[in-house]
């Protein structure tokens, strides 16, 4: 799929370019493309060592497969193929968890961590398994309580109701992952979307390839399971406590402060407690998963410190096996934006979409949406300050921005970190759901705003 998907974007983007006299900005494109793309890999390392090494504390301790046992009966639903004690399940769950809190930062390299472990259980090298395709378009339609840079944006440009698309925007993402699941069960048993046999003599051998794969890759993660189980210490169980209340504490405050007779801060002022309780969850999640697994991990006798210097060794290479990937598909990207291939396409489709009652100022953001994070954003924020904040096609926007994701930079990175190149179906699903959560964002934003 992927390889149709770039040539045509590549070949569109020449011939729309030389047509309209543009091709120095197809070449800018490109080159700005493949900059973006080792620029945003190399700032991945980091973020991925860090992660993957907290990840690692939570496997030592154990905490990873008692939260995939407690969420059982959805996760088998959804990854049949996957056993319930493999890693793949925790790392899957504390990604979808980042993603609900809005934690970008933690929610890639997890989402990272959780196709590596897919990996292991992949028959076929290079090709997209179920469970991947499941999780991709899971991710691309990924539940967000909050969507906190739309908000930021109104907030920033004086809107009196920034937080307003908060219920528009869990709504239609609902509805964006309802589609995403369904589309990507429905998709996997068609014909079309079989894995294809491989030319060479790897799909012959490949369940023993996989596991030789496995050991090779993550060598550390077999005695991770095999450990028996370790006891809590009384002093480490106190220590748990004491940080359990501390964090409490700071929940409170920030979601009710005139408990501890402090003035409300004029933004919080405006939104009810669910909303600060969602924002306080977000500023809070991350200190607290960097200070409990560590402190949880040490209450058990792990060594925390060595073990997550192992952990984060594995970001680089992760990060190695990205960029070309990253690279291949922003180029392809940078030369459709640079051609004035967004501008055609919503010039064709404006007689089509206007006697829907879709206005015509969120088609570009809509069709950019699936390419560039950043290209959407900048969109965005064109159309609040030129309609104003508090405009429903602004707030609607907002919602589309909060409640979709950029499919194909979200496959790129996902399938180039463990050398997918037979993505199946897991594009069609993401863009249904792309699809679905502009259509609901539109709908809901027009009944109740």
């Amino acid at each position: 799929m992927l390889n149709y998907i770039w040539l045509t974007l590549v070949l569109l983007a020449v011939a729309i370019g030389g047509w309209n006299d543009r091709l120095k900005d197809v070449t800018e494109g490109a080159l700005d493309g493949a900059k973006t793309a080792v620029t945003i890999a190399l700032a991945l390392i980091g973020i991925m060592a860090l992660w993957l090494g907290v990840m690692r504390l939570a496997e030592r301790a154990g905490l990873v497969q008692p939260i995939a046992r407690a969420l059982r009966p959805v996760m088998t639903r959804l990854f049949p193929d996957v056993p319930v004690e493999h890693p793949a399940m925790g790392s899957m769950l504390m990604n979808m968890a980042a993603n609900m809190l809005g934690l970008g930062n933690a929610a890639t390299p997890l989402g990272l961590r959780a196709m590596r472990d897919l990996e292991t259980l992949n028959p076929r090298p290079g090709v997209a398994t179920n469970a991947m395709c499941t999780f991709l378009a899971i991710n691309t339609s990924s539940v967000q309580l909050i969507p906190t840079t739309a908000i930021a944006i109104l907030a920033a440009s004086g809107s009196t109701r920034p937080t307003a698309i908060v219920g528009t925007a869990l709504l239609a993402t609902l509805c964006a992952a309802t589609v995403a699941i369904v589309s990507v069960k429905l998709l996997e048993r068609l014909l079309i979307f079989q894995p294809r046999r491989q030319s060479n003599s790897i799909a012959d051998d490949s369940p023993h390839r996989s596991a030789q794969r496995s050991t090779a890759q993550l060598p550390e993660e077999t005695p991770i399971v095999e450990e028996p189980p370790r006891r809590l210490s009384i002093l480490g169980l106190i220590a748990l406590i004491i940080l359990g209340i501390f964090f409490t504490v700071l929940f409170l405050r920030m979601v009710s402060p005139d408990l501890f007779h402090l003035p409300m801060p004029a933004e919080a002022a405006t939104q009810n407690p669910f909303v600060r309780s969602v924002n306080a969850l977000s500023i809070l999640a991350i200190p607290f998963l960097l200070s409990f697994f560590p402190l949880y991990a040490a209450a058990l006798g792990v060594k925390v410190y060595e073990e997550f210097v192992e952990g984060a060794k594995e970001g680089f290479g992760v990060i190695l096996k990205i960029i070309p990937f990253l690279v291949t598909m922003l180029v392809a990207i940078g030369m459709f934006k640079g051609a004035g291939g967004i501008d055609l396409l919503s010039r064709a489709l404006s007689p089509v979409l206007t006697p829907l009652h879709f206005p015509t100022d969120l088609l570009p953001l809509a069709l950019m949406r699936p390419l560039s994070g950043s290209a959407t954003l900048a969109l965005l924020t064109d159309i609040v300050h030129r309609l104003g904040p508090d405009n429903i096609v602004s707030l609607t926007a907002a919602t589309i921005y909060g409640s979709t994701e950029t499919t194909f930079y979200v496959a790129a990175v996902y399938f180039g970190a463990v050398g997918v190149k037979q993505t199946r179906h897991a594009i069609p699903a993401g863009l249904l759901a792309d699809l679905t959560g502009v259509v609901a964002s539109v709908v809901i934003c027009r009944a109740v705003l």
